[in-house]
């Protein structure tokens, strides 16, 4: 059975909700978390889970979810996953503790895309399962926000260090989300009269101490300027320490990161960047698009012209080229599972090289030794064997590696030495791209063809 993942859909933002409730020792698991299904089922309003993962995935159902937590059991504790098969995608993780650890609810659940959450009516039905889950189960802190500005807000941490956010947790208000729910403790310390008089779309106290705020009547448009004038008020009143106009001025800020930048890459490399951008976190994602647009990759300079070329210095060139082989079938042994194209030589081939040695930090984590004796090589041999059956290249041999050279037309390309400089620094994996340097041989080649033929052809 598949499901359609968050990373199926085209890069965007999300709402993501973390909850973490306190069950009754005392009481069946089935009966404890019966509440909390009836209100996922009432209220998830187009979002439905249709499959929960266990050991194996099954449809949605009472009896498959029992069947996961049965299965999922180990030293205290049971989880499954929950997620859909349509749009939106549904990225859910619900973790139960058990005896001997303190009996809680652990959901983390994110929806994407964000945007459908833009009416007024689906969020006040999103609104109301969390304030049902919120009035059976305590929580010390509950919240749903944009899963980018939650990142941008330095959440869950707050720029604490791991040990001392693992054992204080949400102490105070670092940051008012869309959505909140706030514990008994945390109203106590605000003070309970102040929090209840928050400017906010909602505040509500719940039976059990705790209240529910929201900021704002819609989650996808969190980062307007009259939603963020909002959450800005809320915060600066539960914070009286913090200066209201600063506040503000933050989220403005986070709001011009998360603005939309329309990519306008170097052709040679927009496949590549493209590529590359989809990666790069959500809250990171715009920033990146404009550095991108503005960033304008060297000219390769791993060329001579044909009448430079140096000759052959090689007893037996077909042994030489068949070597050259070998070390693109190295690459091809390293590479195949991660990139599958890599067995076809195509120009597509080089792209998704270049794409998953950068995402894999390739130069900063192999051992330089190894880059040098064995992935420059192998490297630089794909490339030459690319040249070779797409421009109609011929190889050069020569003894030493580097000079090594494909003829194609009037110039020879030098793909080895390419491949080292390439493989210097992750920097340098897009400085001296696989994609940018065959696009640079390709545009000559076909420049030179069409001079040949007396100039381009007429559309």
């Amino acid at each position: 059975m598949k499901v359609l993942s968050v990373h199926d859909l085209e890069p965007g933002d999300s709402l993501l909700l973390t909850f973490n409730g306190v069950l009754d020792p005392q009481a069946a698991l089935t009966s404890e978390l019966e509440p909390f299904l009836e209100a996922l089922e009432k209220y998830a309003d187009g979002w439905m889970p249709d499959v929960v993962n266990g050991k194996r995935r099954r449809k949605y159902s009472r009896a498959s979810l029992w069947k996961a937590l049965e299965e999922g059991h180990d030293e205290g504790s049971t989880d499954l996953g929950l997620y859909r098969t349509q749009w939106p995608a549904l990225d859910s993780r619900l973790g139960v503790g058990l005896a001997p650890r303190p009996p809680e609810l652990d959901l983390f659940l994110r929806v994407k895309p964000l945007s459908f959450f833009a009416e007024e009516g689906r969020c006040h039905q999103f609104i109301e399962m969390v304030r049902a889950w919120a009035f059976r189960y305590p929580v010390s802190h509950a919240s749903a926000h944009s899963t980018a500005d939650r990142e941008l807000a330095g959440d869950p941490d707050f720029g604490r260090k791991k040990e001392i956010w693992h054992r204080d947790g949400f102490d105070k208000i670092y940051e008012v989300s869309w959505l909140n729910v706030f514990g008994p403790r945390l109203v106590e310390t605000v003070g309970r009269e102040r929090m209840l008089s928050t400017p906010a779309h909602r505040v509500e106290e719940l039976p059990n101490g705790a209240v529910l705020l929201v900021t704002w009547p819609t989650a996808t448009d969190f980062a307007s300027d009259k939603a963020r004038l909002a959450q800005a008020r809320a915060h600066a009143h539960l914070r009286p320490d913090l200066d209201f106009d600063t506040v503000l001025r933050g989220l403005r800020e986070r709001s011009a990161t998360l603005a939309p930048v329309e990519p306008r890459f170097h052709p040679d490399v927009a496949p590549l960047l493209a590529r590359v951008v989809d990666r790069i976190p959500i809250h990171e994602r715009q920033r990146k698009l404009a550095e991108f647009n503005a960033w304008q990759p060297p000219e390769p300079t791993e060329w001579l012209p044909a009448d430079a070329a140096l000759p052959s210095d090689v007893e037996n060139p077909e042994r030489a080229r068949e070597q050259y082989s070998l070390h693109a079938e190295h690459l091809v042994a390293m590479l195949h599972t991660e990139v599958p194209s890599i067995s076809a030589k195509t120009p597509e081939s080089l792209t998704d090289t270049d794409v998953y040695f950068w995402c894999e930090d390739f130069p900063k984590t192999r051992p330089r030794e190894v880059l040098d004796e064995y992935v420059v090589p192998a490297v630089g041999a794909h490339l030459g064997q690319v040249l070779v059956h797409h421009l109609g290249g011929k190889w050069i041999p020569r003894q030493k590696l580097m000079e090594a050279q494909v003829l194609v037309g009037n110039r020879v390309w030098l793909p080895f030495v390419r491949a080292h400089h390439y493989l210097r620094s992750c920097e340098s994996l897009l400085d001296y791209s696989l994609t940018q340097f065959f696009r640079e041989a390709e545009r000559h080649h076909t420049t030179e063809e069409e001079g040949k033929r007396g100039g381009p052809r007429p559309a």
